[in-house]
């Protein structure tokens, strides 16, 4: 197989283009629904964010796209600072869910980085998101309150 690029059936996981960006961020905005309804807030920032502020994001991360069937079902992006990779926004459209994709988005965007601290962040009551990563690896190290009554939680995996 192909460095960086995960492959099974008629799902792949491949580097997202600009021209991705659109469809992408209409995911975005389904797959964080679900992190809505749990805080009752519908400003989170990724339901908010706009083209231009994905455009500028991308210019500055590695982004991914996970394909199924020609459809962009999953994405997650990350960048690198400080010898740590900070990994942002995994997302899989509801209906792919319970499929292992999130993990497959996870392991393969480490592969793109030599770095081996990885550090993500989710709410701290969102139970499948800290299960996810926890079940791949990453530990949490602290919790931080952001806007409003959200908590996060920070988790990091060193390989």
């Amino acid at each position: 197989m192909e460095y960086g690029a995960a492959k099974k059936e008629n799902m792949e996981i491949i580097k997202a283009v600009k021209e991705d960006l659109i469809k992408i961020l209409e995911l975005q905005k389904i797959a964080f629904l679900s992190e809505a309804e749990i805080h009752n807030d519908y400003k989170l920032q990724p339901l908010t964010q706009t083209i231009d502020e994905l455009e500028k994001e991308f210019e500055n991360c590695i982004m991914l796209k996970l394909v199924e069937n020609n459809k962009i079902a999953g994405s997650i992006r990350a960048y690198e600072k400080d010898n740590r990779v900070y990994i942002g926004k995994l997302i899989v459209h509801p209906d792919f869910q319970n499929k292992g994709y999130g993990s497959k988005l996870l392991n393969e965007i480490e592969t793109y980085f030599e770095c081996k601290t990885f550090e993500l962040f989710t709410s701290s009551i969102s139970e499948k998101n800290l299960y996810l990563y926890k079940k791949n690896g990453y530990k949490e190290i602290k919790r931080e309150k952001g806007l409003g009554d959200i908590v996060f939680a920070f988790l990091e995996k060193i390989n």
